[in-house]
């Protein structure tokens, strides 16, 4: 999958100590850059604003300390949302049987995109089906992978929120 962003090993620790899971770290823009933080609970309960805004503080005091970030930049901390990222291969475990869009780093029977259901994961690999076809993805050539929003992955959050509450 995708490398780690050069931040990763400064922030994972920090996220997970408040309770958090690090979904993705990416610095969007050249001249104003931002740098977006998604996160999750490690419980699965829904993030409120009060979650992103504990972690902005905690990533905040360390990048001001450690100052990694030369020039100004635009700090955002978020959930993943719905049609969330998939950036490890327990989500794609996780998130068996709903759909998805894969693209690939190197070509899979002379294709680097794919847009259909997780099956399973096997020995470190996706198996996928599309076109009718059961296809399968090594996990290392993945370079961008997320949930497609349906109608089934919204009732299946519905139903795990209900179960929360």
């Amino acid at each position: 999958m995708q490398n780690k962003h050069p931040l990763h090993n400064m922030i994972e620790p920090i996220v997970k100590n408040l309770g958090f899971e690090l979904v993705r770290i990416l610095t969007i823009g050249n001249v104003n850059p931002t740098l977006q933080i998604m996160i999750e609970r490690i419980d699965r309960k829904d993030i409120v604003v009060d979650d992103c805004a504990t972690v902005s503080r905690a990533i905040s005091a360390i990048l001001d300390e450690k100052d990694p970030i030369s020039g100004k930049y635009t700090l955002e901390v978020s959930s993943p949302g719905l049609d969330r990222p998939l950036t490890t291969l327990e989500n794609f475990e996780r998130f068996c049987n709903f759909e998805a869009k894969i693209e690939t780093d190197t070509a899979i029977d002379n294709r680097k995109r794919f847009k259909g259901r997780i099956l399973r994961v096997e020995n470190k690999n996706i198996i996928f089906y599309m076109d009718d076809k059961e296809w399968i993805i090594p996990y290392d050539a993945v370079s961008k992978a997320k949930l497609l929003l349906t109608d089934e992955l919204i009732a299946s959050s519905q139903a795990e929120e209900q179960e929360f509450n």
